[in-house]
């Protein structure tokens, strides 16, 4: 199967006609300009957004020989109204020799393929309006290891396109421009795309931030592509019941954001968890984590012992963290940038908390910090 991207942009292109946000401002002067999103499979099936497919053969119908089928959207009854119709959903192509291709509707278009579907060789989908849907093909069977996942509708919903293509890398996705070319014969010429799953095994990521700051919706989009992910949640769980509201609903609030196929962990015995994980493991967060560590071994008081119970939990944790299999993404709190706290337990969680990172940090293959929804790089 061999698919020319007429255009790999938006509904208006990016950067849209007359925008003046951040992100179409920064592609104009860059010169990165890509056109409505539109392929040509096999040069004879024409895909565009919001668009009815088109053939030489049947304008509108679809090309002779190929099977067209129109997908569901997975967000259906989700408070979609009746004038999304045609932006909702994708398009499901059979090629006379037998490749199966996924392409999305428009933006927003989240394609529901039924159960019993065949993989795809080649699915293009829009990962700016709901990147977890990678990861939901792939944890169905239908985005395996040889295929190739490219992004469409690519517009001024990400900040720009260094932004896009650091998703890219970390989805394991391709980005192909306006004018390339998407195959699925590696020997043909201008093939592009990455498959599914490669990846370097093992990955520690270390994602801080302060309090609201957007790391955990950060972590939560770096796993989006996986199709096996492991939740875990180390608040103590006394905290998430009617005593304290305000946290409930915190607590609710993230488990909503989550994918429905995630697992959820709540525990604080990260060493466990980390030791028998496969696929990926996301620890929401450090910070509790620690906190209720001081709790089960009465560590606030600053005892000898108890402070070495402390130590040798957090040692143990940090030696299961070295020596993960799986894709691993901590978050964690940055708790030295204020005032220095006026009590004695505040000064001791700021000071164990900061070693903690630091250890993290120099295990880790990558680690960001996030300030105001913005991510940065902390390179070694």
């Amino acid at each position: 199967m061999h698919v020319l991207v007429e255009g790999s942009g938006g509904s208006s292109g990016w950067p849209q006609p007359g925008c003046r946000c951040a992100s179409c401002l920064r592609c104009r002067a860059d010169g990165n300009v890509r056109k409505r999103s539109a392929i040509v499979v096999d040069g004879w099936l024409r895909l565009g957004c919001g668009e009815e497919p088109q053939g030489p053969e049947r304008p509108g119908g679809g090309a002779t020989g190929f099977g067209v089928r129109r997908l569901p959207d997975a967000r259906d009854g989700a408070g979609r109204g009746a004038g999304d119709v045609a932006e909702r959903g994708g398009w499901e192509v059979t090629s006379p020799a037998g490749g199966r291709l996924l392409y999305p509707a428009g933006p927003g278009a989240v394609p529901d393929p039924p159960e019993g579907t065949a993989p795809y060789d080649i699915a293009f989908l829009d990962l700016l309006g709901d990147p977890a849907q990678l990861g939901r093909l792939r944890a169905r069977g239908l985005v395996m290891a040889d295929t190739i996942a490219a992004v469409a509708v690519a517009d001024h919903r990400v900040s720009g396109l260094a932004e896009l293509e650091r998703r890219c890398g970390f989805w394991r996705v391709s980005m192909p421009g306006d004018g390339e070319r998407v195959s699925t014969d590696r020997s043909a010429k201008g093939f592009k795309g990455l498959t599914g799953t490669t990846r370097w095994v093992p990955w520690r990521v270390l994602v801080i931030g302060g309090a609201r700051s957007g790391k955990s919706e950060w972590a939560e989009l770096r796993l989006a592509g996986e199709p096996e992910v492991t939740y875990v949640a180390t608040a103590p769980r006394w905290r998430d019941g009617a005593g304290d509201r305000e946290w409930a609903a915190r607590v609710a609030a993230h488990r909503a954001r989550r994918p429905a196929w995630w697992r959820t962990a709540e525990t604080t015995d990260l060493a466990a968890v980390l030791a028998s994980a496969r696929g990926a493991v996301l620890i929401d967060g450090i910070g509790t984590w620690l906190a209720a560590v001081l709790d089960e071994c009465d560590g606030w008081g600053g005892g000898a012992g108890e402070r070495e119970k402390v130590a040798g939990r957090i040692e143990e944790f940090l030696a299961a963290w070295r020596q993960a299999e799986a894709l691993v993404v901590a978050v964690s709190d940055e708790a030295g940038m204020g005032v220095v706290p006026a009590t004695p337990a505040g000064r001791l969680f700021r000071d164990e908390l900061g070693r903690l990172n630091q250890a993290l940090a120099a295990e880790s293959e990558e680690a960001e910090v996030v300030v105001a929804g913005r991510v940065i790089q902390l390179n070694e």
